[in-house]
């Protein structure tokens, strides 16, 4: 039996760093900020469209990693309920980093947690949190299978 022929190596990209076809960058970072949009509205359902069933979440809001939807939910339901703590008024991601690297992406990027303000003449400061993001290609796109908030300044 004649031996198969070889294949060309493909080019080991230089540096860590590989980006991504403008197509999948424009893919991922619409998934995180479509998420962002579904959770201002309070939409919870469309917020989950966006993430795999079983992602894991370092939530900014308890120590422990969630795993999966059920741990997650337990998580934003122990959150304060309105009139406990301030309330969000809306988020903003912005200063992104994307790499794709065949079906598994990477993000990092800054959130903006603008909160309403306390009273008419107070101003409540955002938070400023740092995230990163794993995301993975299905056959419909993009879902998130991992996030982790890093809280760099509470609002």
């Amino acid at each position: 039996m004649p031996a198969s022929p070889s294949r060309p190596t493909p080019p080991v990209p230089e540096g860590a760093r590989p980006g991504g076809a403008p197509a999948d960058l424009a893919a991922v970072w619409a998934v995180i900020t479509g998420m962002y949009l579904a959770y201002t509205a309070g939409d919870r359902e469309h917020t989950d469209s966006y993430l795999d069933p079983e992602a894991t979440v370092w939530d900014s809001a308890t120590p422990r990693l969630a795993c999966g939807r059920t741990e997650l939910d337990r998580v934003r339901d122990g959150r304060p309920a309105a009139g406990e703590a301030p309330r969000e008024s809306g988020l903003t991601a912005y200063d992104h980093v994307i790499d794709v690297f065949g079906d598994l992406a990477l993000a990092r990027y800054w959130l903006r947690v603008d909160f309403h303000a306390p009273a008419p003449d107070a101003v409540h400061p955002p938070a400023l949190v740092r995230n990163t993001a794993v995301l993975r290609r299905t056959g419909t796109g993009w879902l998130m299978v991992h996030l982790h908030e890093d809280v760099q300044r509470a609002g």
